[in-house]
């Protein structure tokens, strides 16, 4: 936890310089330990190219250690990756799975985003199963 947290202020500036170069070799370092927060930071740092190259494979392959450790915030992103087919083929019962664990957990970009994809017709269809 301690070196996810020095990720962190890396990569806010708090403290020290911000540096996100540094933030991600800590995240790295408490990612592998299995710390879920730093998997989840691990995972906005390559979707969003910084610290690392951009990568949305990797990304959710950090956001995916993260969920399945029940963090909301992953299992939205990994929700959203699904549905937007990011980083992997496009599965939109796959997103509702997601969406579903982060909006049981109050996550309320989760909730919204789950309702619209309830919506569309050819989702809805079956999805209460998964």
């Amino acid at each position: 936890m301690a070196q996810s947290n020095l990720g962190l202020m890396y990569g806010y500036g708090r403290g020290v310089r911000r540096n996100h170069d540094e933030a991600v070799a800590w995240y790295r370092k408490a990612a592998k330990q299995g710390d879920a927060i730093a998997q989840f930071n691990l995972g906005v740092a390559y979707e969003n190219g910084r610290g690392v190259q951009r990568d949305d494979r990797e990304a959710v392959v950090w956001y995916r250690k993260a969920a399945e450790q029940g963090d909301a915030e992953a299992q939205f992103n990994l929700g959203v990756m699904y549905a937007e087919g990011r980083g992997l083929a496009q599965d939109k019962r796959e997103a509702v799975i997601w969406y579903r664990k982060a909006a049981e957990q109050d996550n309320e970009d989760a909730q919204f985003n789950l309702a619209l994809l309830l919506k569309e017709r050819n989702v809805a269809q079956g999805v209460f199963e998964a």
